[in-house]
């Protein structure tokens, strides 16, 4: 496990120290719908950014016997530093490149609260946490919308017979603020 913190801060580190211009946008701020809640993306480099949600987010239920068939919605906050890996290609492809409109692979890690269920009647004992790696798509549009969508695989730690299960993250909202750098819009 501490192999596996130390591997996932190295990574961290690395992305947000080889750059040295910039693709992304400086920040974003945007409402999420689908999993409701704020989200706040802010540039670390070229190609780097780091975006932390606070939001209900369905999750693994990792107390039920069989967690990958149990899945339940949670408070909780997650941080990803996404490395972006394709800014360029769209751009000399005509392609738009605002909010951030690429794919990425990020280390990512989530904290899940205990409180109230709104999936049933099951109230989570305790506090979860995830991390892992995780790869995605994120497009922005000039109304504002926005959308990502990432799949990847992460460690559940806590009070349970910790594991390695899929995760799968769904954003869908509006930029409500920005502060560009990139062009594109």
């Amino acid at each position: 496990m501490r192999n596996l913190m130390l591997l996932f801060g190295f990574f961290c580190t690395q992305m947000a120290l080889a750059q040295f211009g910039k693709n992304c946008e400086v920040r974003q701020i945007k409402i999420n719908m689908f999993h409701p809640g704020l989200e706040y993306e802010m540039s670390l480099g070229v190609n780097s950014t780091l975006d932390a949600r606070v939001a209900y987010q369905f999750s693994l239920d990792p107390f039920k016997e069989r967690p990958i068939e149990n899945y339940k919605l949670f408070p909780a906050i997650t941080i990803q530093n996404r490395y972006y890996y394709n800014f360029d290609k769209r751009a000399t492809g005509g392609r738009q490149i605002y909010g951030n409109s690429a794919n990425y692979i990020a280390p990512s890690a989530s904290v899940f609260f205990a409180g109230d269920d709104f999936v049933g009647d099951d109230i989570p004992r305790s506090t979860f946490a995830t991390a892992g790696l995780v790869t995605g798509i994120q497009r922005s549009y000039n109304s504002g919308l926005s959308f990502s969508v990432d799949v990847g695989a992460a460690y559940y730690l806590g009070e349970f017979n910790g594991g390695i299960h899929p995760v799968f993250n769904l954003s869908i909202g509006w930029i409500v603020s920005e502060k560009r750098w990139c062009v594109g819009r």
